[in-house]
């Protein structure tokens, strides 16, 4: 979860020297003597720049050294560089000529909070979701190889990213192609667990020296005609490795692989990469680093400040004010409701895909240990393992936000709705989910789910509501979505004692004239203001799938106007499942489908881009005036 602290400096700090670089190529017109200046400077300035506007913190202090490095050794923005995750790019940005524009990331009309391919020539590939890294810096080594080029690609891949099984899948691959590929895995304790120690260090520098290197490949080409003598030494290779690293599964999938060095050491990382990077074949480096790296409590707490809030400076005089409630966010009242939940049913197991904090699960995985489950980066496994546990009678509920989702569609379609089997998945930062921007965007869960046969979806307007849905969700014994907003609600009453809504069943919570605003899931509160000013009926409908039909065709009969509104995209949404109702049943009337335009909303404040959609109270009751005056409009039109 984002920190606010107050031990960053607030005053710009001196940078003369990161002031001439505007560029990788003013970088590489540096002594190798300069780079650790370089990297304080750089680091230091990460510090005050993220404390500035916030954003994501400790993964980027983690990999200063490493991005100087890089920058230092490779021709980009013609060599490719891969990051992943991209929480890891603040530095690369930084040195790529956007040093100015840092304290704007993550804003509106500022830097984005991932790598972006429009962005910049250096961002080569969009990063947000992990694990990817490694297929997209194959293909551009493949593509490389079509070209006749003699550029490099890069995949610099951590933070846990490495758990995911396509990162396997693409180096399976790279093995096969013998492509020539580096692939940079920063182990930060949030993946695999390092070997640490002056062993395997002094190893590591042999088997990336350029006589060793010399030595290995000369013996190869010699031995090539002696089967039995070069497997011998291979195995002799490998015996040595397998005594001081981590184990051999990539020497297995076929990488030559060195480490591991220390992610810290400037001099050393420029040494070893500047014999890798020629190097024929599909390469691995593994570096260990620390995630926060000169920032201590971001080190003791790597978690806590993966990400941190702009800091405002105190004032001078404290002023008391009074204090409001703090309310609740969405993912700790899911996280309540899973533990009172689980205290009730002991066949209740959490499954979450590395996001217990996120998904508000740090409790339920303290109090019940051996139900709960975290996958990591595996959201198709996540999904098949809550499946496995449905066929023994167990009750699976997958905590997983609703962008990470789309990594396990065939998983949910092939491996649970299609065999009914009783899975409930908590579907956290449902829509525009703000900062994070459009690969973190939960706005299409409504249009991939609401297509699957058996599925049911329920979308909650408050804090008591979602209680209530995840509640009469889980007692469904079939497949169930619950989506649900990042951040706060309204500041609703949540009752402790759970009550089972009917399913497909919506509530009336204003009554009015000529208008009716069917309203799904977070914009409820919206549309409720919109309606005072017009007079209109609202209906929280609740579900999404399945609909109300009764309430449904009841307010198309009472009104002259329909409206649905929905913090979703518009094509194949809520909006679009009340048009197909009405079509199936033959109803002719205006209906106004209100929800997200048709491309990808970037990053900024949620509230200013639900203003900005037209999704706000305002921008609702301007939508619905506009096109009442059309049907002013046009019954004059016919009357003349």
């Amino acid at each position: 979860m984002p920190k606010t602290f107050t031990q960053i400096p607030l005053a710009r700090p001196d940078t003369p020297l990161l002031d001439t670089l505007n560029s990788p190529a003013d970088l590489r017109q540096l002594p190798a003597s300069q780079l650790e200046r370089v990297v304080d400077e750089l680091r230091e300035y990460l510090l005050y720049a993220v404390g500035q506007c916030g954003g994501h913190f400790g993964a980027g202090l983690g990999v200063v050294e490493l991005t100087v490095a890089l920058h230092y050794l490779y021709h980009t923005p013609d060599d490719k560089l891969v990051w992943d995750v991209g929480h890891q790019c603040y530095p690369h940005k930084i040195l790529t000529g956007r040093r100015e524009s840092l304290t704007s990331i993550r804003q509106a009309g500022g830097l984005s909070g991932f790598p972006k391919r429009s962005e910049s020539e250096y961002d080569t590939f969009g990063v947000g979701h992990s694990s990817t890294s490694i297929s997209a810096a194959l293909g551009m080594a493949l593509g490389a190889e079509m070209a006749g080029s003699d550029r490099r690609a890069v995949a610099i891949i951590g933070d846990g990213a490495m758990t995911a099984g396509q990162a396997f899948e693409a180096m399976s691959h790279a093995a096969h192609t013998r492509s020539n590929l580096l692939v940079i895995l920063n182990d930060n304790n949030m993946s695999i667990s390092h070997n640490v120690g002056g062993l395997s260090n002094y190893f590591a520098r042999i088997w990336a020296s350029k006589s060793y290197i010399a030595l290995r490949e000369g013996g190869k080409k010699v031995l090539s005609t002696m089967p039995a003598a070069w497997d011998f030494i291979r195995r002799t290779e490998e015996s040595m490795k397998n005594m001081v690293s981590p184990d051999m599964l990539f020497e297995a999938i076929g990488f030559n692989y060195i480490g591991p060095i220390d992610g810290h050491n400037v001099d050393e990382l420029v040494r070893t990469l500047g014999n890798l990077r020629d190097l024929e074949g599909p390469q691995l480096l593994h570096i260990y680093t620390t995630k926060g790296k000169g920032f201590a409590p971001a080190e003791v707490d790597p978690v806590g400040y993966h990400a941190i809030n702009k800091i405002e400076p105190k004032p001078k005089v404290q002023v008391a004010v009074p204090q409001k409630p703090k309310l609740p966010k969405y993912q700790d009242i899911f996280g309540q409701w899973l533990c009172d939940m689980a205290a009730q049913d002991p066949r209740l197991v959490g499954i979450t895909p590395a996001m217990c904090e996120g998904s508000g699960m740090v409790e339920f995985s303290r109090r019940f240990p051996e139900r709960y489950h975290d996958v990591a980066i595996c959201e198709q496994h996540a999904v098949t393992l809550a499946g496995g546990l449905a066929c023994e009678n167990q009750k699976p509920v997958v905590a997983i936000y609703s962008t990470f989702l789309q990594r396990g569609y065939d998983q949910l379609i092939h491996d649970v709705a299609l065999q009914e089997l009783d899975v409930t998945f908590g579907l956290d930062r449902a829509g525009l989910v703000g900062e994070d921007g459009a690969t973190h965007g939960g706005v299409f869960d409504l249009a991939y789910l609401r297509t699957v046969p058996n599925m049911i979806i329920a979308a909650p307007s408050d804090e008591n509501e979602c209680r209530q849905l995840l509640y009469s969700a889980y007692l469904h014994e079939g497949p169930a979505a619950v989506r649900y907003p990042r951040g706060t609600g309204t500041g609703a009453t949540i009752e402790e004692t759970m009550t089972a809504l009917p399913i497909g069943q919506a509530r009336t919570l204003r009554e009015g004239q000529h208008v009716a605003i069917l309203a799904f899931g977070a914009l409820v509160p919206a549309a409720l203001e919109a309606a005072d000013a017009l007079n209109a009926t609202v209906l929280d409908m609740r579900w999404v799938k399945p609909l109300d039909r009764d309430a449904i065709l009841h307010a198309a009969a009472q009104h002259t106007l329909l409206v649905t509104a929905e913090d979703h995209q518009q094509m194949g949404g809520a909006g679009s499942a009340v048009n197909e109702l009405l079509h199936e049943e033959g109803v002719v009337l205006d209906v106004l489908n209100l929800a997200l335009p048709d491309h990808f909303i970037h990053h900024g404040k949620r509230d200013v881009l639900l203003a900005e959609a037209g999704l706000d109270a305002e921008g609702i009751e301007q939508q619905i005036r506009k096109r009442l005056n059309r049907q002013q409009t046009l019954r004059e039109a016919r009357e003349r």
